[in-house]
């Protein structure tokens, strides 16, 4: 279903429609007949016991009236709900919006009763809308299926929001006429549409350029990656996302455990979905205007015409700042501008044409550098002085606008005297904002989303691997009611997957210790085995460079005294005798940890002892395509060590990403794997190769 009957019904039946003006069923049905639905479509006001509402015959049961109905409104006490919607089934209503509260918001007992709103909803195949929502608005049918204060008006944008007191604010400022909206719906409590719907609904809207979602959570995150994907290829989705606090009851062991978090996941999420994230409202709105309004930002270089020397420094550092530059003009373009404009204005980037400039001297200026190849969008920013004409020049700016393929975006700073200049910017489609730094923010979305564009389509890659070793393992682990899997035993599972791991045996006595280093050769490092140990240095259970066999006899017997006397209750094997790598590699870590909504959210890092201090760490949702495996290498603060620094040897990055990309592979096949580090992941110089030197990893209850 394309959800159309929530946004172009033949009829709409508001079931709890009221002759009371304080009561949410009047709102409801005013808002259909006063927004202009009623002149497009039929309304059927449900009420028991009234004749009429608001010049409509009512009707006792939707069962009354004749004909389809493609959509229902209930806005009836909860009590009653699951039988309406019953009713609903019963005539055979395609789309109902519950408004009615008192469900899942309202602890155990209100859950139940949205269950059941569910279980009805399949047995009839009604699609459902809420419940607990403000309801729907489609500004084009037009259609106002909500008790919202008013219709806002037409634009081209359209916004979700989980939040339906939230969305009373947004159609507030939109009403205010800085915002058209397309579509507008509060998705409540989400008992059935949720976001995946909307977008796929959404995606092929001709009246929606931009779809702007704020959500507190995704039930199904793996499909809403995949659905917002398509829908990026076709055009811009920002979202603003809240409640990613660090937050969860499962109490986590591992470094990557410890790192991620709601926020992490959300943000790998919306940067592989190609989802512009806002971090505030402020920023969702300013960001939709420019998408919504403006053409595509076709490259970086940008123009800056100022009539204030400070405001044009301010612009250009809020550019540079957000990774735009400012465009270099042609000589012919500083030619024009050096004859026309005082000999005290600035001809180059930015433009400078001074206080006194007026409506003329702008436009001049203006069309000058719109006509420049070299110049991909214009930031134009004026300050009221005594001899701008605001209004005058507000129109130049609109009459460009709406001839050029280059975006154009202004900031008329001031409030009071800029106020009719920015009345006429936004009728004549071009955004506003009051200070430089928001309309630079505005432009680095554009250029975001000018590569979400170009991306190019995944690829995966998928190796031969033994999982029926991995199998094995878990399933001697899960024999002795154990979660948490060992460095011998993780030995294991990364040879199963191709992974090079240094020679390592498990001794259980210090003779057999010593033994067994003979054979591998000095010098070894001696680690302590414990399933129940994960973090083996905080207990003294590491030792490296031991040289010969009393050294290692010595360490042994010392690495289990201090783990039997800090971790009486911990299971111990004995030691893991391990040669010693290599020196010369660079520490890094990989790992995953198990989101609840997105599935496995893979991380990498520097390594060693300081990856929780320094948290320079990158995440990604697996699937993990090539691509993405490599750009995780670059996004890490410290990526320069990876190139070779100070006479040092690039890192071989391959090694790396063929490490990610393995491990990838490894939590997908097995779903029961929650957690899992390699740390360190010794990276040898470019075709050197990598050697896992530690690996814990914790399985699901």
């Amino acid at each position: 279903m394309d959800l159309k009957e929530f946004f172009n019904p033949a009829s709409v039946a508001v079931i709890g429609a009221s002759t009371n003006p304080k009561k949410l069923g009047y709102a409801v049905l005013h808002n259909l007949v006063a927004g202009g639905y009623s002149k497009v479509g039929q309304v059927y006001p449900v009420n028991p016991t009234a004749k009429e509402i608001l010049g409509l015959p009512a009707y006792p049961t939707v069962l009354e009236i004749d004909g389809a109905i493609d959509l229902a409104v209930i806005v009836i006490p909860y009590e009653h709900v699951p039988e309406a919607l019953r009713i609903c089934g019963e005539k055979g209503i395609p789309a109902v919006i519950v408004i009615s509260a008192g469900f899942r918001e309202a602890g155990k007992v209100g859950l139940e009763r949205e269950l059941e709103l569910i279980a009805i909803a399949n047995e009839y195949k009604i699609r459902l809308i809420g419940p607990n929502c403000l309801g729907v608005i489609d500004t084009f049918t037009p259609l106002n299926a909500s008790f919202s204060a008013g219709t806002p008006p037409s634009g081209p944008m359209a916004f979700m929001s989980q939040s339906g007191a939230l969305g009373t604010a947004v159609l507030d400022i939109s009403l205010a006429g800085r915002l058209g909206l397309s579509k507008f719906v509060s998705l409540g409590n989400k008992a059935d549409v949720d976001e995946i719907d909307l977008l796929n609904a959404w995606g092929d809207d001709p009246h929606t350029r931009v779809i702007m979602i704020y959500s507190e959570g995704m039930s199904n995150g793996q499909e809403f990656i995949k659905t917002a994907r398509q829908i990026t290829a076709k055009k811009p989705v920002v979202a603003i996302k809240s409640g990613v606090t660090q937050s969860g009851s499962r109490a986590v062991s591992s470094h990557t455990g410890s790192l991620a978090g709601s926020e992490q996941a959300y943000h790998a999420a919306f940067r592989q979905a190609g989802v512009l994230r806002a971090d505030s409202m402020q920023s969702l709105f300013d960001v939709s205007l420019a998408l919504g309004y403006q053409p595509l930002l076709k490259g970086d270089r940008i123009a800056i015409i100022t009539n204030a020397g400070g405001p044009g420094i301010l612009a250009t550092d809020a550019l540079e700042r957000s990774g735009l530059s400012l465009a270099r003009f042609e000589n012919k373009t500083i030619t024009t501008l050096a004859q026309y404009l005082p000999d005290a204005a600035s001809a180059a980037n930015p433009v400078d044409v001074l206080g006194d400039a007026r409506a003329d001297r702008y436009n001049l200026a203006l069309e000058t550098v719109a006509a420049d190849p070299n110049v991909d969008g214009l930031l134009v920013v004026l300050t009221p002085q005594a001899m701008t004409e605001i209004e005058a020049t507000a129109d130049a700016i609109g009459a460009l606008a709406q001839s050029t393929d280059k975006p154009i975006i202004t900031s008329f700073m001031g409030e009071a005297k800029v106020e009719s200049g920015v009345d006429r910017l936004e009728k004549s489609g071009v955004p506003n904002y009051p200070f430089p730094e928001r309309a630079a923010l505005a432009f680095k979305a554009m250029s975001e989303y000018r590569q979400v564009l170009s991306r190019p389509s995944p690829e995966y890659l998928e190796f031969e691997v033994d999982q029926q070793t991995v199998h094995e393992v878990f399933i001697r682990v899960r024999a002795q009611d154990r979660r948490s899997i060992g460095d011998s035993e993780a030995r294991q599972i990364l040879t199963a997957y191709g992974l090079t791991i240094p020679h390592s045996e498990l001794a259980d006595t210090p003779d057999n210790a010593v033994s067994i280093a003979n054979q591998i050769g000095y010098p070894i490092v001696l680690k302590i085995a414990s399933p129940d140990i994960l973090h083996k240095t905080d207990v003294g259970g590491v030792k490296i460079g031991l040289n010969n066999a009393e050294q290692v006899r010595d360490a042994f017997e010392l690495m289990v005294y201090r783990a039997q006397r800090y971790l009486p209750n911990a299971h111990l094997w004995g030691c893991l005798v391990q040669e010693m790598v290599p020196a010369g590699g660079q520490e890094v870590l990989v790992g995953m940890v198990r989101d609840p909504q997105f599935g496995p959210l893979i991380t990498f890092g520097l390594g060693g002892i300081y990856v929780e201090t320094l948290k320079d760490v990158t995440f990604r949702v697996a699937p993990l395509s090539i691509q993405s495996a490599k750009n995780m290498l670059a996004e890490i603060r410290a990526h320069a060590i990876l190139d070779g620094v100070r006479g040092k040897p690039p890192a071989d990055k391959a090694a790396i990403v063929d490490t990610l990309l393995r491990i990838n592979q490894l939590v997908q096949d097995f779903p029961e794997i929650v957690e899992l580090d390699i740390n360190p992941l010794m990276v040898y110089p470019e075709g050197q190769g990598a050697i896992a030197i530690d690996m814990r990893m914790v399985l699901s209850e």
